[in-house]
């Protein structure tokens, strides 16, 4: 007999949780916790144990000029030990705050840039065995000066570098391995794919 194929899409599932406990919680961002949970209709079977890093997601922005070429920023990760070629983007850490605006601010703070047009490409979750993050994808277009703000950079962020790269070497870079920086490379193979960089999604 013919094994079924799995549908092409995720369903949304809870699976019932007997105890919870957090092993770290302050007024970060970031919390971890202990849940034990069992699988559903199996009650004979043994609760187990999963970690759950919470997260409350963020937005990632392309935004590509009129000669196709996309704003970056090379930056710090300590724990990866990296100087990563990044896009900018940033926590949806204000409670019902649409992504968009996430997106919008953080363009406008770490690039200095507005944009006339946004396109919403995809939202991932990370790494979903354990972290709830959910990044949300846009690509900004018809870009223009704006205000920073108040935005001040600390920390890593005041340590980095910026600048203007072609979307075709970025792309480039993706494939040959050059670019590690998981959601830097979504973004570019998501652009290329939608046919957003000016030309036919290349390999085609």
């Amino acid at each position: 007999m013919p094994t079924p194929r799995p549908e092409p899409g995720d369903a949304a599932e809870s699976w019932p949780v007997e105890e919870s406990a957090d092993l770290f919680r302050d007024d970060w961002v970031v919390a971890l916790r202990a849940d034990r949970i069992r699988r559903p209709d199996h009650p004979g079977d043994e609760a187990f144990r999963r970690l759950v890093l919470e997260h409350p997601g963020a937005a990632v922005v392309v935004a590509m000029d009129d000669e196709h070429r996309v704003f970056c920023l090379k930056q710090y990760r300590h724990a990866a030990r990296t100087r990563f070629v990044e896009l900018p983007a940033g926590l949806c850490d204000v409670d019902g705050e649409d992504p968009l605006e996430v997106a919008r601010r953080e363009l406008r703070e770490e690039a200095g840039l507005q944009a006339e047009e946004w396109v919403g490409l995809a939202s991932t979750y990370s790494s979903p065995g354990i972290s709830s993050e959910l990044m949300h994808f846009y690509l900004a277009r018809g870009l223009a000066p704006a205000d920073r703000g108040d935005f001040v950079p600390e920390h890593e962020e005041a340590d980095m570098e910026t600048g203007w790269i072609d979307f075709a070497e970025l792309y480039a870079a993706v494939l040959d391995g050059r670019l590690r920086d998981a959601p830097t490379v979504q973004a570019v193979l998501l652009v290329n794919a939608l046919g957003y960089a000016g030309r036919q999604p290349a390999g085609e």
